[in-house]
């Protein structure tokens, strides 16, 4: 077990699905950050301190962190005690990690103190655990990236198999209305049956933009963020998805989409000047129609969580 008794972790946003890989791709963010902090305990259990602003569960089953360092435990097989605190920057519902954030963070930082005995994959499978009390099934386009860094593609859930994949040096402009929608409730519109039309424009996005990836082809990146399955559903729930998408590519990004299951839309673009376009079209789409948001305008974080 490692000397120190606590830790903290910053724990970064993300971008799941890269439009057309639902539930398989992501990237981490540098901004915005939760910030947890762990420290070991005398007292086998786990204690979380009360949130003030978005009053989160503290019955560990019940919350995202909690549940994770529990499956962490009864790997660990030994009492242990953990007292947890958490400053959350990513707010819940969000579509930009915000329970992957919180789950990984405390797996990564409880590792750190148990000496690392957990590899990353393991960390991932315990971060699972939350993303299943938030959403109803575990999935990992949202951890992964926050543990590993940069992208990531889950090719399997059973068994896990993550793979990090080359990340390009592009900006990246998201907004936030401040509207909610849950996880959970962005699933249950989704058909389920495609026709194999569409099935096949899809595979071959998720082709091309892997390809792109690997090759540094920001070209074919831009071509293959389409989605011709998932963000004709979702976007629906997001008022002024349309005009975000259209006049952003009209102003010089790749493309882009909904961030995880919305309502957040993100951009990808080559150049940083382009970027603060899109950030500023972005607010003033929200402007007009009356609705708060929050404008981020950042890069891929290739170090994933960073513990101090």
């Amino acid at each position: 077990m490692a000397t120190t008794k606590i830790v903290t972790a910053y724990a970064p946003g993300t971008v799941a699905n890269m439009v057309c890989g639902f539930d398989i791709l992501g990237f981490a963010l540098h901004e915005p950050a939760d910030q947890m902090t762990l420290s070991l305990s005398d007292k086998p259990g786990i204690v979380i301190a009360p949130d003030e602003e978005y009053h989160l569960p503290t019955e560990p089953e019940k919350n995202v962190a909690g549940a994770s360092l529990i499956g962490m435990m009864e790997a660990w097989g030994q009492p242990i005690g953990f007292e947890l605190t958490m400053k959350k920057m990513i707010k819940p519902g969000s579509g930009i990690g915000s329970s992957a954030a919180s789950s990984a963070g405390a797996v990564v930082a409880a590792n750190h103190l148990l000496g690392n005995p957990f590899s990353k994959e393991q960390l991932v499978q315990f971060a699972m655990f939350g993303e299943k009390v938030a959403s109803g099934v575990k999935h990992a386009d949202n951890i992964a990236p926050c543990i590993y860094g940069g992208v990531t593609l889950v090719r399997s859930i059973l068994p896990l198999d993550i793979i990090s994949l080359p990340s390009p040096n592009l900006f990246v402009s998201i907004v936030h209305p401040q509207i909610e929608v849950r996880t959970a409730d962005a699933r249950a519109v989704l058909k389920h049956t495609i026709q194999l039309k569409s099935a096949i424009k899809q595979w071959g996005n998720i082709a091309g933009l892997v390809a792109g990836l690997m090759k540094h082809d920001y070209d074919l990146i831009g071509r293959s963020l389409e989605d011709h399955i998932i963000e004709p559903v979702r976007s629906i729930l997001i008022p002024g998805f349309d005009d975000v998408k259209k006049r952003c590519k009209e102003a010089g990004a790749l493309g882009g989409g909904i961030s995880g299951s919305g309502p957040s839309i993100f951009m990808l673009s080559k150049q940083e000047d382009t970027a603060k376009q899109v950030g500023a079209i972005m607010a003033d789409v929200y402007t007009r129609l009356g609705i708060d948001y929050h404008v981020y305008v950042t890069t891929i974080n290739q170090q994933g969580i960073r513990l101090a």
